[in-house]
């Protein structure tokens, strides 16, 4: 893996490109075409705006792509925000087994932690924060699809860190990187194939949330922000199939347009992280690529940046050694970890004596009884789901990701799958549940997973593709094939991988399950009995304290499941499959 290398200039090669040519010219209109809407889409953000004002929201297509325009930009922010989000809080569980067991645990019950109940709790705190501004909802709403995006990302990056083969550590102890450095050239690399890959799902799995975080109530008051979730929101109270048909194609080229500006080269980028490749392995290059490499002028502007990059990775201030300890006694030490699980302790008593204070002033213990049944009802979907989810997806993914060239064609197209909005299929399913006579309790459950089964297929490619050629070779040549190629190769290779997606999808299978049990089209309304439902109908009637039991419910029972069953087999994989 070549990982410690970095683009050089010489002073001559520099002055030639410094000369502008046509192809400079084409990728000048395409930066400054992005940075004009950029602006453009910051200017609306930052409009006047007090509560109760209407913001019109038109189902001419002809709004279409301004609206677009304006989700897409709410989606990179947040996905920005994720991403630092990502490497503070990902970086510092892997590294701190303390940080480890707090962080960990927080993010499994926060990636099931409903967008509504998010929405509830954080809204009036921005109105106040950007009083008389449309900052105020955009901050909300942006809050909303951060925590539709961040939790995968987290877990994908501590995986990835957790994981790190052992003659890549040796490499750093050889070239004697600091800490810092150590982050930078070898972890973050190493983790970027996955980490890329959880990006992408994350992007497309908050196209499902957007709808929510679009339109939604605070103080009586309905907020529509411009927009395609508000656009397919409006579209679905009006039973306006056209329009829904509309916003469908309008993802599909927006998906289409970041993928082939901006993931599909990073793919390409990241391929270099691999830790060994043949040539025939190699991902067919990106015309953005060669766009850029046959310019002259950005490219040698390239090389400044890349000068800076280095600075900032080996600025002085950060070179610190992994091997230096505090001057700190042994007994300070044990007194010190034992003040900080002091201190945590008496903030979940605190918090939890204040929240069921809160909560049972307004319910009775038999009420809470039957929201944790309610919850059991959901469970036994969610991990049904998974399973058939898993049983589909993990063959399937297996064969793309051994197969780059495939990848590279199969990538985009499954970006639009996850992308696509399961909320528009619900009217569909709604009438065939009536048409037919079905099940309520069993039909709707499919259309929890419709969005999050993609964490599985997503994380399953990243572990086939991250697969070194040694170990392809290795069982090649020894003719392991069949079902001991899946149990001794296979499955131990994509175990870490695959249960980071199961883990996340299972999240985002509860967290869809507030959409998904209660299916509305026009005065059509189906309701299945679950955990899901009780809180959608707790938000709509604006029950804030049961809205809250609800969802507390719903992170106990997550938690218990992810330390009983997820996280054993989690560490089971990392410490049996970790490439030393």
């Amino acid at each position: 893996m070549n990982m410690l290398t970095k683009p050089t200039y010489t002073k001559n090669e520099v002055t030639t490109w410094s000369i502008p040519n046509y192809w400079d010219v084409i990728a000048l209109v395409l930066v400054l075409a992005s940075i004009i809407l950029l602006a453009w889409n910051i200017k609306q953000m930052a409009s006047p705006y007090h509560l109760g004002d209407v913001i019109p929201v038109s189902l001419n297509p002809i709004h279409l792509p301004a609206y677009a325009l304006r989700t897409t930009l709410r989606l990179f922010i947040a996905l920005f925000f994720s991403l630092i989000f990502t490497f503070v809080f990902g970086a510092w569980a892997a590294k701190n087994k303390h940080a480890e067991r707090l962080i960990i645990p927080i993010v499994d019950v926060l990636q099931s932690f409903p967008v509504l109940s998010f929405l509830a709790i954080t809204v009036p705190g921005f109105f106040v924060i950007f009083k008389n501004s449309m900052l105020g909802p955009e901050c909300a709403a942006i809050f909303g699809i951060f925590t539709s995006q961040v939790w995968n990302m987290v877990l994908s990056f501590y995986q990835g860190i957790k994981t790190v083969p052992g003659d890549l550590k040796d490499t750093a102890n050889v070239f004697r990187l600091s800490t810092w450095q150590r982050f930078w050239r070898i972890e973050v690399p190493f983790s970027m194939p996955g980490l890329l890959w959880n990006m992408m799902m994350s992007m497309s799995s908050s196209w499902f949330f957007v709808i929510a975080c679009e339109a939604f109530t605070v103080a009586n008051q309905t907020v529509t922000l411009p927009g395609i979730g508000s656009y397919i929101a409006i579209a679905i109270s009006q039973t306006n199939v056209k329009a829904i048909i509309y916003a469908i194609f309008c993802m599909l080229i927006v998906i289409f347009l970041y993928d082939q500006l901006l993931f599909r080269p990073l793919v390409y980028w990241t391929d270099k992280f691999k830790e060994s490749q043949d040539d025939d392995e190699k991902l067919p290059r990106v015309w953005l690529i060669n766009l850029f490499q046959r310019t002259k002028f950005l490219r040698s502007t390239s090389a400044w940046f890349s000068n800076i990059g280095d600075y900032f990775i080996n600025f002085h201030l950060f070179q610190t050694n992994p091997k230096t300890k505090l001057p700190i006694s042994k007994k300070t030490t044990w007194l010190l970890i034992g003040f900080y699980y002091f201190m945590l302790t008496l903030i979940a008593i605190t918090s939890l004596f204040f929240v069921g204070n809160f909560i049972f002033k307004t319910i009775t213990l038999a009420e809470a009884k039957h929201v944790m049944i309610l919850g059991v009802f959901t469970g036994i979907r969610v991990m049904s789901l998974i399973l058939l989810a898993s049983l589909i997806w993990v063959p399937i993914g297996v064969w793309i990701g051994l197969r780059p060239k495939v990848t590279a064609v199969i990538q985009p197209i499954i970006q639009f799958l996850a992308a696509f909005p399961a909320n528009s299929l619900f009217p569909a399913v709604a009438i065939l549940i009536i048409t037919f006579n079905l099940n309520v309790e069993i039909w709707v459950s499919p259309l929890m997973v419709l969005g999050t089964q993609w964490y599985i297929l997503f994380n399953v490619i990243a572990g086939a593709s991250a697969l070194p050629k040694e170990l392809k070779y290795a069982a090649a040549t020894f003719k392991v094939t069949g079902y001991l190629w899946w149990r001794r190769f296979i499955l131990p290779g994509i175990a870490p991988y695959f249960i980071t997606g199961a883990i996340t999808a299972a999240g985002g299978a509860w967290n869809a399950s507030i959409a998904a049990e209660i299916i509305n089209w026009g005065t059509i309304s189906l309701r299945a009995t679950g955990l899901g439902s009780y809180i959608q109908e707790q938000f709509t009637s604006g029950d804030f304290p049961r809205v809250i039991s609800g969802t507390i419910a719903m992170c106990i029972i997550v938690l218990i499941i992810n330390r009983l069953f997820w996280r054993p087999l989690f560490n089971v994989a990392i410490k049996k499959f970790q490439l030393d």
